[in-house]
This record gives C-alpha cells, structure tokens and sequence, in this order.
C-alpha cells in the first residue's frame, strides 16, 4: 500500500492571521501533492471557477526559504475514470492533492509546532534537523541547519492514531518539529 504523508498543524500562526493560508494549484497536473510537502508560489492566476489561484511549483536552488506547505483538509477522493469519488476512504495515509486541483496551503514561521509522517521525509532516519531541499517537496534529514532553506528542528518522535474502526489502536510513527526557518 502507497501511503502519504500525514501532516498535523499542533500549533501555527496560519490558525489565525489569513495572510499565512492560500488556495494553490501544482504547478504540474502530474505532480499531486502530500499534506506537508513544500514548495514556492511562482505567480497567481485563475484555475476553473476559483478566482486567484497561486501555483505551487518545486523547490530550486534559490527558492529555499519562504516556502509554503500542502494543508487541505483530509477528504479523500476517489478516481474512476472521469468520476471522482470524496469521502469512501477516511484513511488520512491514503489523502493527496490532485495535480491540477486546487488545494490549501500555509505558510509556517519562526515558532509553528507541526507534526509530520515518514513520507514527508527523506527517510526515517531521525536527524537533529529537516532541511527543504532542492527537486523534491519532502524534508531531508541533517546534522545541521542548512543556510538559506527552510529548516524545521526535531522535538520528539509521536503517534498519530488512525481512526481505523477497529477494536485495536492504530497509531502510525511520527515526528514533532518546530519551525525555526522560513
């Protein structure tokens, strides 16, 4: 089973100053997009009937820092040919943005608490540091904090529990960051 990234906003300023949320579309219809990838916003357009749409486009070199992160609400939708489907799985691990859809996105500072699954990493490997690279929207593990790139600090590895319906928890690995640049 492919999983995605889980992604929980434990503390951030987005929760209350509007300037910190916007509606983004992925730069590429192929690239679909997990709750807490990153990426920058290139320009602002239009996508179907939204009317100011920014386009997420993936981290390059010199576009490291004030990067914005995927945060929609975890509805699922299910694809079947030209139908889609939102709701039938409630798995947040099975979630994604749809390349070419309209998703949310925010904007961490100095200081937002986030807590994130392995598939929003490049392993799970735990560092002292999650550093955005460039030519992927996940974090990458370092030693130290990489200048001029959005850099998260490891405060504990948690569980997210997944509301299964089973008699039984199920709690997926995770792991709590602070903000400490954007």
């Amino acid at each position: 089973m492919t999983t995605h990234a889980v992604l929980i906003l434990n503390d951030v300023r987005a929760t209350d100053v509007g300037a910190l949320n916007r509606s983004v579309v992925s730069g590429s219809d192929a690239d679909d997009i997990d709750n807490g990838n990153v990426f920058f916003l290139d320009s602002v357009g239009t996508s179907s009937s939204a009317l100011e749409v920014w386009t997420a486009e993936i981290p390059v070199t010199g576009s490291l820092i004030g990067l914005w992160m995927a945060a929609s609400p975890e509805v699922n939708t299910t694809v079947d040919g030209s139908y889609q489907y939102r709701g039938l799985n409630q798995d947040p691990r099975n979630f994604y943005n749809i390349g070419g859809k309209v998703f949310d996105a925010v904007k961490l500072v100095e200081g937002d608490v986030i807590t994130l699954t392995s598939d929003a990493l490049d392993s799970s490997t735990e560092a002292a540091f999650a550093n955005a690279t460039t030519a992927v929207y996940t974090f990458t593990w370092g030693a130290a904090v990489v200048a001029d790139a959005m850099c998260l600090r490891y405060l504990a590895t948690t569980y997210i529990s997944i509301g299964s319906g089973a008699i039984d928890s199920q709690r997926v690995e995770a792991y709590k960051f602070e903000v400490l640049n954007n």
